[in-house]
């Protein structure tokens, strides 16, 4: 089962001799397989949960903006149990996504920031749109051409001349 879920997310990354929930990569705690598996749902789920739950408080922006960012970086960091977290590392600082990452990040920070410390509900409703926003965004670059196609559809349907 392991083998044909590592061949059907990773293809051809197997000849290479990598693949998603080897039992020797990065040596996550020496977790098995399996565990890995388990622990990358518990954290997802959590993840969705903690997001869930901050539509729940949606009226106080600064109790939504921690569960929300508290969420959805559980949900990000999910992978590191697949991946391991090195490797999860590279993936996000690799050349392809690395102002993504550092856009996410950033947004993440800021949605904090305006929520913690400077308690504002505009600002911070604002600095979780554009989490979202950067998340959405990370979140393409893993998927073959969907960035280029986002970014010619909103072409598209901001251009004003018809």
């Amino acid at each position: 089962m392991w083998g044909k879920l590592n061949q059907s997310i990773l293809g051809d990354n197997e000849e290479r001799g990598e693949s998603l929930l080897d039992e020797e990569s990065e040596g996550l705690f020496n977790l098995s397989a399996t565990q890995r598996m388990y622990a990358f749902a518990a954290c997802f789920l959590a993840g969705m949960l903690c997001m869930f739950l901050s539509m729940i408080v949606f009226a106080k922006p600064i109790k939504f903006a921690v569960l929300f960012t508290f969420g959805n970086l559980l949900a990000v960091g999910s992978t590191a149990f697949l991946f391991g977290p090195a490797r999860q590392m590279r993936m996000m600082f690799d050349t392809v996504r690395v102002f993504a990452t550092a856009i996410y990040l950033g947004c993440v920070v800021l949605a904090l920031i305006c929520a913690l410390l400077i308690r504002s509900k505009i600002l911070t409703i604002i600095a979780i749109i554009c989490e979202i926003c950067a998340l959405i965004w990370y979140s393409l670059s893993y998927i073959p051409f969907a960035r280029r196609m986002v970014s010619e559809l909103m072409i598209r349907l901001c251009d004003t001349e018809l």
